[in-house]
């Protein structure tokens, strides 16, 4: 006996469950998702370490303006949630760069703390978005910095 694929016009419509909204501290707005559940499949759906992991280094990278590949990602269990811990670089202008103006760190996104702070809720909602997982929180080390040409002009 053979299994013969069920052509997708004669499955029922899945319904569509919004993105899960997120404050800014990473911390979701509601404590259950929002919408209705989505109709339940016969077999498993699993979304493998290693593709989490280049989702969190893509997102860390695009959300700080560094490289993917200076981004260690590591996942821990949050009672049920994942927990992302990320380590990485950050990039800030030259400190005679900044000695001539002082204006280019807001170019730059404010101070090492300030931009790391303000990108675990990015960080966060752009994990959750595009793999779907449930992350409690995000939790990022700083481990250097890289002095780099770009920010703003005034």
């Amino acid at each position: 006996m053979t299994d013969r694929a069920v052509p997708a016009e004669k499955l029922p419509p899945r319904p569509a469950r919004p993105a899960p909204v997120y404050r800014p501290n990473g911390e979701p707005l509601a404590a259950e998702p929002a919408g209705p559940p989505a109709e339940s499949y016969a077999g498993h759906t699993r979304v493998s370490t290693q593709a989490l992991t280049s989702t969190a280094q893509g997102a860390a990278a695009r959300v700080l303006g560094i490289s993917p590949g200076l981004v260690r990602a590591t996942w821990s269990d949050d009672a049920g949630s994942l927990a992302l811990s990320l380590a990485l670089p950050v990039g800030i202008p030259s400190l005679n760069r900044v000695l001539r103006d002082p204006q280019l760190v807001a170019g730059f996104g404010g101070s090492v703390w300030d931009r790391a702070h303000a990108a675990k809720g990015a960080i966060l909602a752009e994990v959750s978005r595009i793999s779907g997982s449930q992350l409690s929180r995000v939790d990022i080390r700083v481990t250097g910095i890289r002095v780099q040409e770009g920010g703003r002009v005034r």
